[in-house]
C-alpha cells in the first residue's frame, strides 16, 4: 500500500467524519427547540376585535396554556377583512410554534371563494392544530312577527318571493351563509341585508325592519327568554334540539333537510411548524377545553367542545371549504 493511497483514504475518512458530525449537530440543533418548547412568550393572534366571543374563548384558551407551560401566552388582536388580515399575519409568521393563532369558519372556509385574490391559501400555508368548537345558529323572528314556525315564514316567503328579508353580520359569514342555505333547501327567495356586526342586524330583526336572521344562541338568547322577550326563536340548525332552547325544533324537524350547520374555530399555526410542537399544543388544547371552567363557559352559550386531533380538525376545515365553497359558486356571492 503506497503512501499516496494511505493519505487519500485518510483524507476520505476526515470527510466523512466531520460530515457525520455535521450531520450530527445539525440534527440536534433541530431537535433542541422542538424539545424545549416553548422558551419564550407564545404569541396568539386572534383575528377580530376583542371582545367578541372567538376573542373571549382565545383568552381562556390562552390563559390555561401559560398555566400548562410555565410561559406567557398573549393575545394579538388583528382584526379586518373578515378574518383575512389576522390569518394572513399567522400564515407568514416563522413556523416555529412562537406565533399559533385562532381559524375559523369564514378564513378557512370560506372566504377563499368568496375573494378572488387571498394573500393567503387556508390549505397550504397554515397547519391545523385543534379545533375548540363549535356552535349552532338559530332562526329568529321579532316577537311582533305574524309568523309563529319556520313553515310560516316559508309560505309567506313563497307568497311574495323577493320582498322579505334576512339579515346578516356580513357578507360571507355564517349569518349569511345560514341565509342562502336556507333559500336553497327551503325554496323561496328573499333580500340579503348586510350589516357590518351582528349586534345592528339584531337591533333591526327586534325593531321588524328585517324579517329573519339566523345568529348563534348565545348571542341572542338574552332576547329569546322572559315575559319581555323581543325575540321569537323558530328553528336550530344543529342535528338535535339545543339544550339551551329544548321548545325550538330543528329543521330537520320541520321538513326542512340539509340546514345542518356551525359556526366553529379552533387553533392553527403555520405551516411547517414542527409536528412534535403541533402535538404539544394540540394536547394542551385537548386538555384546556375540558377544564370545568371553559367547558361550562362553552356549553353554556349552547355550543359543543369539540378536540381531537390535527387530521381531524384538518378533514373538517377541508370538507367545511368544500360545503362553502360550492354554495358561494353556485349563489354566485360576491363582495361588495
Amino acid at each position: 500500500m503506497n503512501r499516496r493511497f494511505l493519505l487519500q483514504r485518510t483524507a476520505f475518512r476526515t470527510v466523512c467524519l466531520a460530515g457525520a458530525m455535521l450531520a450530527a449537530s445539525s440534527a440536534a440543533f433541530a431537535q433542541a427547540p422542538t424539545a424545549d418548547y416553548p422558551a419564550k412568550t407564545i404569541t396568539f393572534v386572534v383575528p377580530y376585535a376583542a371582545g367578541g366571543s372567538s376573542d373571549i374563548r382565545a383568552r381562556q384558551i390562552a390563559q390555561k396554556l401559560s398555566i400548562y407551560f410555565g410561559k406567557p401566552v398573549i393575545v394579538d388582536n388583528r382584526p379586518g377583512a373578515g378574518g383575512n388580515i389576522g390569518t394572513d399575519y399567522i400564515a407568514k409568521a416563522a413556523p416555529d410554534g412562537y406565533v399559533i393563532g385562532l381559524g375559523n369558519f369564514a378564513p378557512l372556509a370560506v372566504n377563499k371563494a368568496l375573494f378572488a385574490k387571498l394573500p393567503f391559501n387556508p390549505a397550504t400555508d397554515l397547519v391545523p392544530v385543534a379545533l375548540i368548537e363549535r356552535g349552532p345558529l338559530v332562526m329568529s323572528v321579532s316577537k311582533n312577527s305574524p309568523s309563529k314556525t319556520a313553515k310560516d315564514v316559508i309560505t309567506a316567503a313563497q307568497a311574495k318571493p323577493g320582498t322579505m328579508s334576512y339579515a346578516s353580520g356580513g357578507l360571507g359569514g355564517s349569518h349569511h351563509l345560514a341565509g342562502e342555505l336556507f333559500e336553497q333547501n327551503a325554496k323561496v327567495d328573499m333580500v340579503h341585508v348586510a350589516y357590518k356586526g351582528g349586534a345592528p342586524a339584531t337591533n333591526d330583526l327586534i325593531a321588524g325592519n328585517v324579517d329573519i336572521m339566523f345568529e348563534w344562541i348565545y348571542a341572542v338568547m338574552p332576547y329569546l327568554k322572559g315575559d319581555d322577550a323581543k325575540l321569537r326563536p323558530l328553528a336550530v340548525t344543529s342535528e338535535k334540539r339545543s339544550p339551551m332552547l329544548p321548545n325550538v325544533p330543528t329543521f330537520k324537524e320541520v321538513g326542512i333537510q340539509g340546514m345542518e350547520m356551525s359556526n366553529w374555530f379552533g387553533v392553527v399555526a403555520p405551516k411547517g411548524t414542527p409536528p412534535a410542537i403541533i402535538d404539544k399544543l394540540n394536547q394542551a388544547i385537548n386538555k384546556a377545553i375540558r377544564e370545568p371552567d371553559v367547558a361550562e363557559k362553552i356549553t353554556s352559550q349552547g355550543n359543543e367542545i369539540a378536540g381531537g386531533t390535527p387530521e381531524e380538525f384538518g378533514a373538517f376545515i377541508r370538507s367545511e371549504s368544500d360545503r362553502w365553497s360550492k354554495l358561494v359558486k353556485t349563489h354566485n356571492i360576491k363582495p361588495e
